[in-house]
């Protein structure tokens, strides 16, 4: 055991020692390595942090949740212009399906309407995502707050002019004052402020509830009607826990067709959107990614292979005089082949450590800059760790074999 230690410790210092006596040469061999594991862990790290937002902002959702509305949230073999005629959901329909259906804990109203500015005071915050929503969104979301509370279903059904803001907007106008029971003007009208939701951070789909302001549902329908053809509303609908999916989407599908009077053979003018099928469709577009970033690091790790490949052939024809006069002295033939094969793979760990180094300083960089959290993983660091292993032991193989082979006699008179 403690010769192979101590064939480990000269196979690091001839590494060593080429790294310093060849400097050029050793760094464009090495570059491939590098670039390579650089480009295939910066694809991996950034598509995790991606996953790991989309899973955050995801988390407080049950994936069984069901959206119905006009829209699809994924491909449909519906055309465009079909779509187009199809009607809104309606209020009177979040309310048939709330006191009909089986099998769910709640069913919400929202309406999605455009942006707005917000004013308290001499302060203005201005792009607020606004969301009008039913009193039942508390328990779909599972909200949680910073300040205060929730309102009720009486101030929903009144459209009663409170509103629940995200920590941003309050931060905007509000300051270090505390905003509960504070009013400030939107809709030209004055809402207090009743409860302040935590930071969120950004979100992946759109503006996150930090600049969000959330309103009964109600005071919207009161204010504009239910005929805008600038807002669309939404019924959320979220099941009881081990219920039948495929049972209830039927069922929901039916009686919502029931209620419209739809004849039989007729296409259904709504969609039924299951929050498992989008997730199940983000987690297929991050494999392509993944995949696609595999291939294109891929060919830069060939590259590399064959760069450190290159200097270890240089390497033992360099060294071949050496190499006969320690296989004359006794030195077998694995010795030989393990010296070459641990200095290719010292070498290419060197290159892959420096590509993890500017993978981590990268992450680092453009979670500053930017609004989100870019996370280099342990696994993704020992991943490219075992690349770069892997590259050189691929790569070192064969010049330590035709140098574990050499006749002594030989290499003592051609290395003279």
């Amino acid at each position: 055991m403690l010769v192979y230690f101590r064939l480990l410790s000269e196979s690091f210092g001839f590494a060593m020692n080429a790294l310093r006596n060849n400097k050029l040469r050793t760094l464009l061999s090495l570059l491939g390595v590098t670039i390579g594991i650089f480009s295939i862990i910066a694809v991996l790290a950034a598509v995790d942090s991606l996953d790991r937002k989309i899973k955050k902002d995801l988390s407080s959702l049950d994936k069984n949740t069901m959206y119905v509305l006009k829209e699809s949230f994924g491909p449909s073999e519906v055309p465009r212009w079909k779509v187009e005629q199809f009607p809104n959901v309606t209020y009177d329909e979040y309310q048939f399906l709330k006191s009909s259906l089986n099998n769910v804990d709640e069913v919400g109203y929202q309406i999605f309407v455009g942006p707005e500015s917000a004013k308290y005071d001499d302060k203005t915050v201005s792009a607020i995502n606004i969301l009008p929503v039913s009193h039942e969104f508390d328990e779909i979301q599972a909200q949680e707050f910073e300040k205060g509370r929730f309102y009720n279903e009486s101030e929903d059904n009144s459209g009663k002019a409170v509103a629940v803001i995200g920590h941003d907007i309050a931060n905007g106008l509000f300051g270090d004052v505390d905003p509960i029971d504070k009013q400030f003007r939107l809709y030209g009208l004055r809402f207090t402020v009743i409860g302040v939701l935590p930071k969120q951070g950004s979100g992946m789909f759109g503006n996150s509830n930090d600049t969000s302001i959330i309103i009964p549902v109600n005071f919207i329908r009161n204010r504009f009607g239910d005929n805008n053809d600038s807002m669309m509303p939404v019924i959320i609908i979220k099941p009881t826990k081990g219920a039948d999916m495929d049972e209830l989407k039927a069922e929901l599908a039916q009686k919502l067709r029931n209620y419209r009077g739809m004849k039989v053979g007729e296409m259904d003018n709504f969609f039924v959107n299951v929050l498992s099928g989008f997730t199940e469709m983000l987690d297929a577009f991050i494999g392509i990614l993944n995949t696609g970033g595999w291939m294109i690091a891929g060919f830069s790790l060939l590259v590399g292979g064959f760069g450190i490949a290159n200097i270890m052939f240089v390497s033992v024809k360099e060294r071949t005089n050496l190499i006969g006069i320690q296989k004359s002295l006794g030195a077998k033939n694995k010795f030989i082949l393990f010296q070459f094969l641990f200095e290719a793979v010292i070498l290419s760990i060197i290159g892959g450590l420096v590509g993890i180094l500017m993978v981590w300083g990268l992450t680092a960089l453009l979670t500053k800059m930017l609004e989100f959290e870019f996370v280099l993983g342990f696994f993704n660091i020992m991943l490219g760790a075992g690349l770069s292993a892997a590259i050189g032991l691929v790569s070192g193989i064969i010049p330590a074999i035709s140098a574990s082979k050499l006749d002594p006699v030989e290499a003592i008179r051609t290395g003279m």
